[in-house]
């Protein structure tokens, strides 16, 4: 078995992407609950922008081609909403979801054909040069920003949403859509709204990616299944229990990294550590499944 100083390096490893998981929860709740879309091209559309700052990066300023990273996922989302929202505005949303695995499959075309996962691609934030250590780890500021932002955004969405005029009108879009148009409030204008902060929250997540983990196309891609799960966990409504349930996922999943001498069979623990969010989200909704009453017909 692994001993704790095994578990330091991981575990900061861990709170940075559990980050970026809660992160993504948080945006995917948010658009869930405005317009009722699970957008599972999430993961695809962080990697392309993620790539589009690599391509950018020696051409121009490199904080210019963070922001067109951010500024792609989020005109990406918001185009995506604008043409494909009202259509489907009225169908299931398994339905809503399944549409959206069409732009995951295009963009992920897209990046194998323009570039090539032959080549091992990543970039270095200016945050990743200043470091400190705690408890003989070093701790880089990508790290933290991972950890800190999250939290930020998930507490400054919380804000947004109960504070605002159009924060008011997306929790009313959850609750009723119609009864919400007919009391006159611009529903497209407002998922819109909803579709662009998803998307530019997507784009930071590809930033902070692009250096934590690099560039691998499909593994950044399918990044979004623990973001998904952090937010099944949270129910699909709850902020703050997908910002807690990103970290954990995170945390669990880098700390099994370090498994490498237990086996299961013929292999390694830490191989199964992909399977962390599966297991995690069938736990939590097994959990809430037996708190929920139980009433007679």
């Amino acid at each position: 078995m692994p001993g704790l100083e095994d578990f330091k390096p991981f575990l900061v490893l861990g709170l940075a992407l559990g980050g970026v998981f809660a992160m993504n929860g948080v945006g995917l709740v948010v658009l869930y609950r405005a317009t009722g879309v699970l957008n599972l091209a999430y993961g695809a559309i962080a990697t392309t922008g993620a790539l589009i700052a690599w391509s950018l990066l020696g051409g121009v300023n490199q904080w210019i081609a963070y922001t067109a990273c951010v500024a792609f996922a989020g005109v990406v989302t918001l185009a995506y909403g604008l043409v494909f929202g009202p259509p489907f505005a009225a169908r299931d949303p398994l339905v809503k979801a399944t549409a959206t695995i069409g732009l995951l499959l295009i963009l992920l075309g897209v990046m194998l054909w323009v570039w090539p996962p032959s080549t091992t691609r990543t970039y270095i934030l200016p945050t990743r040069l200043h470091y400190f250590e705690i408890a003989d780890v070093r701790v880089n500021w990508t790290q933290i920003l991972g950890m800190i932002f999250p939290i930020v955004v998930t507490a400054g969405t919380a804000v947004f949403l109960r504070v605002t005029k159009v924060g008011t009108a997306m929790r009313a879009l959850a609750d009723d859509r119609e009864i919400t148009a007919m009391l006159g409030v611009p529903v497209r204008r407002v998922e819109a709204a909803a579709w662009l902060g998803s998307g530019i929250v997507c784009g930071i997540s590809g930033v902070l990616l692009g250096d934590l983990v690099g560039l691998d196309i499909v593994g950044v891609t399918f990044l979004v299944i623990p973001a998904l799960a952090a937010a099944l966990i949270g129910r699909l409504t709850s902020l703050w229990v997908t910002l807690v349930a990103g970290f954990v996922i995170g945390i669990v999943q880098s700390c099994l990294t370090a498994f490498t001498r237990v086996h299961i069979g013929t292999r390694p623990l830490a191989d199964y550590r992909t399977i962390t969010p599966f297991v995690l989200a069938i736990v939590a909704l097994l959990f809430f499944a037996r708190r929920r009453p139980l009433v007679r017909t």
